[in-house]
């Protein structure tokens, strides 16, 4: 069934993600622009629109196999370095030859890069139930430099979970929301996602 990850994606434990996204990784791009994927491409417009700079370095975390940065090109952005816990999502994003960089990270380890050094961060769909959790978003924006742009999405499953919301409302109270809008996020499964444009301060 052409669905199958995104049905297990939201009912795996959350130690087993990254072996599920490892799984997943072959089939990823085509089980998700099958089904008409809009967040990556409504994410990039969004930075692009309050972005000075499109070719200031630009860090796409929690990558994937690289449809995000896929998306960031199409609209503009040209120096993009990415991340991701999966080398088997990375091993799809490197063959991709859209990014500068690219990290594997680990959930118990520092990051292998300083995210002051970045005007721009994106998270598609990254932080949100089936991914990482909701303390992500304020450690992210924590170690941003102030001035920059973290654009990042909430699929519908995250909207409703109070954990999530709570965890923008604490970001909120030192960055400004540029950006809010209300979209399609998979039309062929029927979900839909919020974009957010931050800017830190």
């Amino acid at each position: 069934m052409a669905d199958r990850f995104l049905d297990k994606v939201y009912e795996t434990d959350p130690d087993r993600l990254t072996g599920l996204y490892d799984e997943w990784a072959d089939n990823y791009d085509g089980e998700l622009t099958g089904q008409g994927y809009a967040t990556p491409g409504r994410l990039a417009r969004a930075l692009a629109l309050h972005a000075s700079d499109n070719s200031a370095p630009l860090l796409d975390f929690g990558c994937g196999t690289g449809l995000s940065g896929a998306a960031l090109a199409a609209v503009g952005f040209s120096t993009l370095d990415g991340c991701d816990v999966s080398a088997g999502m990375l091993e799809e994003a490197r063959a991709k030859g859209i990014y500068r960089n690219l990290w594997q990270t680990k959930e118990d380890q520092p990051l292998p890069f300083d995210l002051s050094d970045y005007p721009l961060v994106c998270a598609v769909g990254v932080i949100s139930t089936g991914a990482a959790p909701p303390e992500l978003l304020p450690f992210i924006v924590e170690r941003m430099a102030t001035g920059a742009l973290l654009a990042f999405s909430y699929n519908d499953h995250t909207l409703e979970d109070r954990s999530y919301m709570d965890a923008l409302d604490e970001v909120t109270k030192t960055a400004a929301i540029l950006s809010d809008e209300l979209g399609d996020h998979i039309p062929g499964v029927g979900s839909r996602s919020r974009v957010y444009v931050l800017e830190i301060g």
